[in-house]
């Protein structure tokens, strides 16, 4: 028998992508994404869809009693940008969707978990260059702040009750299948929207900052590996590192222009900007390359030619 998986949070950015790729591997059944609102056309077209408030435990109880549901990628929350708009808002969805999940696998009603955590847990003290694994975190945001905190509850159930949690620290996800949902990164998916639609484009961050980013197959890739690793491979209970490349809207501009030579780039840094100064420049990833083998496939140079070629041909489509 397959392994039922419920995805909570489908309808976004990386759920989406998630929900697809786990229906692949594992059969469309055996797949249940839900979320608060219904997704892309193609997420509903491929398999079962619930409607589900993932700050409500009767909810997601129920779903994982319905489907004998085994594994649970909670993938909602409120991202960095979004959640400095309403810290409470984000708090509480970041926060109590963790709880409901992590207690029931507590109660034996599950068997894993999977939880994302970003480079939002660092902050301006952490080591810039090369972040370890281990190092001081003291985040600015409210959502790092709620994925520092979700990380010591994730280590704390794994040691206290046996609850087999997986995590990894997201980098910017960049993918032109699904619009990003209000990240300090969401620079890096727009330009290349603006790029083909208008030949110049604004960015919120400054021409040098540089930060870690990953195509969203390799944070699918991440996501899949982690969770198909044996139990004794997953050495932290936290969260791991997790790396592919890192660059600046300067450097991204320019791989751009080798295929629209006119491209423009202006940059009008906002609030944005603060969040951005105080995370990583580049991440050290080895105890996730060590532990349970992960690697990536795209560099900025591979990164560019997929987003301007995946944009292309959403655009015929249309």
């Amino acid at each position: 028998m397959p392994t039922k998986i419920l995805i909570i949070g489908a309808s976004g950015q990386i759920g989406t992508e998630l929900s697809l790729k786990l229906r692949e591997i594992h059969g469309s059944d055996a797949v249940i994404a839900s979320d608060i609102r219904e997704g892309s056309e193609e997420l509903m077209a491929s398999g079962p869809f619930e409607i589900a408030n993932a700050m409500d435990y009767e909810q997601i109880a129920g779903l994982v009693e319905k489907h004998q549901i085994e594994d649970v990628y909670l993938m909602a929350a409120m991202l960095s940008a979004t959640g400095e708009k309403a810290p409470m808002k984000a708090w509480g969805l970041n926060m109590d969707s963790l709880f409901h999940v992590l207690n029931l696998a507590k109660d034996k009603k599950i068997k894993r978990v999977f939880w994302p955590s970003s480079i939002a847990v660092f902050g301006p003290s952490t080591p810039k260059e090369n972040t370890p694994q281990t190092t001081i975190m003291e985040p600015t945001t409210v959502y790092g702040i709620s994925k520092q905190t979700g990380e010591r509850w994730c280590s704390y159930y794994n040691k206290k009750y046996g609850v087999d949690v997986r995590s990894i620290r997201y980098p910017g996800i960049i993918s032109y299948k699904t619009l990003p949902g209000g990240g300090t990164t969401d620079y890096a998916v727009e330009i290349f929207h603006e790029a083909i639609k208008d030949g110049k484009y604004t960015s919120f961050l400054t021409a040098s900052t540089s930060l870690p980013m990953m195509f969203m197959e390799d944070a699918i890739k991440a996501t899949v590996d982690i969770m198909e690793a044996p139990t004794e491979a997953i050495k932290v209970r936290s969260s791991y590192n997790l790396a592919a490349m890192s660059f600046t809207p300067e450097s991204l501009a320019e791989e751009i222009k080798k295929y629209i030579p006119t491209f423009e780039i202006s940059y009008e840094p906002d609030f944005r900007q603060d969040i951005a100064d105080s995370w990583p420049s580049s991440i050290d990833d080895n105890a996730a390359r060590e532990d349970w083998g992960w690697s990536h496939n795209f560099d900025i140079v591979a990164l560019t030619e997929a987003m301007l070629n995946g944009i292309k041909a959403q655009l015929v489509v249309k």
